[in-house]
């Protein structure tokens, strides 16, 4: 066979169908008789929901029905990971509303422009109640409480009772924030349901996890799980948004139930930023204590997640993945971790692209930056005095991970070469030395993260049709990252097939029987090795086939590099995948396999980044200039599409750092809801992105391969973050909360000049006090951890 074409740079399949407008989203499919819904929605942030007055709606031009949640009665969301039951949430508030933008009542009319005008017409009649949109005035004992039945707003947290920073010669600590953001995918979210047929519903929906999907609804709905089919056809962007059963999806398909039609909802721009979950939105009190020579002794954490209006996702990622890395890549001997999920009237907060592990790493690098300045240590020498080092992996960290490889200071060590790392720290020390008012910032950031985690299976399968070519099935959805074009090289690679004559189904629950969807960067090291694993099988299979045939043994059968099964020596004998294929068929037995994919435990992928920016002395303003990122993913199968995910991760991480944040006033009302008010960056705001990779293959799957769909996010922030401070530090300037808005560098600045810079620090509410103690034995596994 000829050369192997993992490990290439393979354009991408899937690619022009997109490009030349013919892909397939929900909002334009063509399905006949279809009603089209809209959601009223609240206005206040908290409210009693005194009356909702429907008459003049409902007599509407169009208008087919009107639901509000009193004459649905379905029951309660179950969120992705449920804190605690007493803090559900029903598709359509029927007493109380916790957030501006939940919803209170549909209307499903003939058109969308009928929809949208009998939405003026509903009457709501709300009781405004005390607003609480911060999480940490949330902890006030005398704050609102969202559900009095809990006592608190707080919907989950424990605590480690451990002293780990005796001993140390210093101490450094920060407050510090990782805004709320919104996950803005370029689709937002939409769902058309068509009743009856061959099932109860067949429901097409912009998500992540179609099988997932399949499942909530049977669970609510009380249908057989065969009877539900999920159609996820082209996706827009998911970066954990779109992973569970959203109230409105519920809503939808019940209104579609009880009027035997069609019905189809697309939400818009405004309600996707207003009531599609948010994403990190932690608050972070931590302190690292460390020896004069920069040993690090130990590291206390006390994390606050904003649940938002209800207790779901979000706020359980700081009681999972944030704790389960908080480690990263230091040698620590001795770490204390205390999270709260708190409850405010928000957006419910939700996963977004790195789901609590960028939220670890930006505390834990903006620590090393602190103690590095605090002991007159580089930066990079600080992180290198303290790196894990190869020889003690795998590794198991204080807070339950277990690391499976990792040279970390082998990505570090190429970025800084590529940056010119000593050559920018004299061009910042001639800027300073000249008075120059546009200062150079130098950031680095090394990291670990946590991949393939949570239910560490995928099914796949490969199929020899009649004609030679094959088909995959997969349980994994992609939604832009390539898994067409990736798993296609796989059984390319492994059966001589040419990538043109394999078909690719993925999403589609009739056609799928399970799966684990996509999300935690899982697919390629999941799915990836089962659609190999399948077609190790398929063509074992086929070896003994054509053994058969040519009254040979099978170990004497080989692949030609004309991708013919043959005798070895004997290569005008083969025979072709299509002769294979129809031999099988005629024996009654398709050339076929499937496999359920097991790995052997989460991965963990690592990388270094390095930010060059350039501050404006004298209003503020940051302008980055260059990103370097060196990802270590484990075996790259596909270089191309690699770079794709490692620079939307890095655009993301520095929009964050430098742009991005969700705002609400003190009434709860959204001030972001619209990209005139959302700082989302656009290709032109952007430095050259320099992306590199090292390979640490693990050897906890076939291919060794880890993920990379949010490393990139997971390494920038941090780098970019430093990189700003750095610029300032000779100021007096030790610390700028993310993001990194010309406001606040400036000010940060002036309070430098006069003598009186802002301290990182500030004492975290009582209520960590009386969280109760994480219960004694093992950390939870780190599987377990994200999913």
């Amino acid at each position: 066979m000829a050369g192997s074409l993992i490990g290439t740079e393979v354009r991408r399949v899937e690619d022009p169908e997109l490009l030349r407008g013919r892909g397939t989203f929900v909002d334009n499919l063509k399905i006949d008789g279809v009603l089209h819904a809209a959601f009223v929605r609240s206005p206040f942030a908290h409210a009693s929901i005194e009356r909702i007055d429907t008459t003049e709606a409902a007599a509407a031009p169009g208008v087919v029905a009107l639901f509000t949640g009193q004459d649905l009665d379905l029951p309660t969301l179950k969120p992705y990971i449920e804190l605690d039951p007493r803090c559900a949430r029903l598709p359509l508030a029927t007493t109380r509303v916790r957030f501006m933008g939940e919803p209170v009542a549909v209307i499903v009319a003939e058109s969308a422009s009928a929809a949208a005008d009998a939405m003026e017409l509903v009457d709501v009649e709300y009781d405004p109640l005390p607003v609480t949109v911060d999480p940490e005035a949330a902890l006030d004992p005398d704050a609102e409480l969202q559900f009095p039945e809990l006592g608190s707003n707080i919907a989950g947290g424990n605590r480690d009772d451990e002293d780990v920073l005796a001993g140390a010669d210093v101490v450094v600590r920060a407050r510090l924030e990782n805004q709320r953001l919104a996950v803005v995918p370029m689709e937002g979210n939409a769902i058309a349901v068509v009743p009856g047929g061959d099932h109860s519903a067949t429901i097409h929906v912009s998500t992540q996890m179609p099988h997932g999907l399949q499942a909530a609804v049977s669970q609510m709905f009380g249908w057989d799980l065969e009877q539900v089919r999920i159609v996820a056809p082209h996706v827009g962007g998911g970066f954990g948004g779109k992973v569970e059963l959203r109230a409105e999806h519920a809503v939808v398909i019940e209104a579609a139930r009880r009027l035997k039609r069609p019905v189809k909802w697309t939400e818009t721009r405004s309600e996707n930023m207003q009531a599609a979950p948010h994403g990190r939105a932690q608050v972070q009190y931590a302190e690292l204590g460390l020896n004069r020579d920069g040993a690090i002794v130990g590291l206390r954490c006390r994390v606050i997640g904003d649940a938002g209006a209800y207790a779901g996702f979000g706020g359980a990622l700081a009681l999972g993945p944030t704790r389960i890395m908080a480690q990263g890549v230091y040698d620590i001997p001795k770490l204390s971790f205390a999270g709260i999920a708190a409850l405010t009237n928000t957006t419910p907060v939700g996963a977004f692209r790195g789901a609590g592990r960028p939220e670890a790493t930006a505390m834990l690098e903006r620590l090393m930056d602190l103690a590095a300045a605090e002991l007159d240590i580089d930066p990079v020498e600080l992180r290198r005095r303290n790196f894990l080092h190869p020889e003690q992996f795998p590794h198991t960290t204080a807070t339950g991970a277990s690391y499976d490889t990792g040279d970390y200071d082998l990505p570090l060590r190429k970025a800084l070469e590529l940056a010119g790392y000593d050559e920018l720290r004299a061009e910042q020390a001639r800027r300073i030395e000249a008075g120059e008012t546009a200062l150079l910032g130098i950031g680095t950031a090394t990291y670990v993260e946590i991949t393939g985690g949570g239910a560490a299976g995928e099914w796949g399968s490969v199929e020899i049709r009649p004609d030679g070519g094959a088909t995959i099935k997969i349980g994994t959805s992609s939604h832009g990252q390539g898994h067409a074009t990736s798993f296609a090289m796989i059984v390319a690679d492994r059966l001589g097939i040419p990538m043109e004559s394999v078909e690719f189904v993925q999403s589609d629950t009739a056609q799928v029987p399970r799966g684990g969807g996509t999300g935690g960067s899982r697919s390629l090291q999941l799915g990836g090795n089962a659609v190999g694993q399948a077609a190790e099988q398929v063509l074992n299979r086929a070896k003994e086939l054509v053994a058969d045939r040519l009254e040979a043994a099978v170990d004497d059968i080989e692949l030609t590099e004309d991708g013919r099964l043959g005798v070895v020596g004997a290569p005008t004998t083969g025979l072709s995948w299509a002769e294979i294929a129809n031999q099988a068929a005629e024996d009654g037995n398709p050339l076929a396999a499937d496999t359920d994919f097991t790995s052997g435990g989460a991965t963990f992928p690592f990388g270094a980044h390095v930010s060059v920016v350039e501050v404006d002395s004298e209003t503020g303003v940051v302008r980055p200039l260059r990103h370097i990122a060196v990802d270590d993913c484990g075996r790259v199968l596909n270089p191309l599409i690699v770079r794709g995910q490692q620079h939307g991760g890095v655009a993301q991480g520095i929009a964050q750092a430098l742009w991005e944040q969700v705002s609400f006033d003190e009434d709860g009302n959204l001030m972001t809801g619209t990209l005139a008010d959302y700082a989302m960056p656009s290709a032109a705001d952007l430095p050259p992105l320099e992306a590199h990779n090292t390979e640490t293959p693990t050897p906890r799957n076939p291919l060794g391969a880890k993920g990379i769909g949010e490393s990139a996010t997971v390494g920038s922030t941090p780098a970019v973050q430093n990189a700003v401070v750095d610029a300032l530090k000779h100021l007096g300037v030790r610390h700028i909360d993310l993001p990194a808005s010309p406001q606040r560098v400036w000010r940060a600045i002036q309070d430098a000049s006069s003598g009186d810079p802002t301290s990182p620090w500030q004492e975290p509410p009582a209520a960590f006090d009386a969280l109760p103690l994480r219960e004694p034995g093992p950390s939870p596994d780190a599987d377990e951890a994200v999913a």
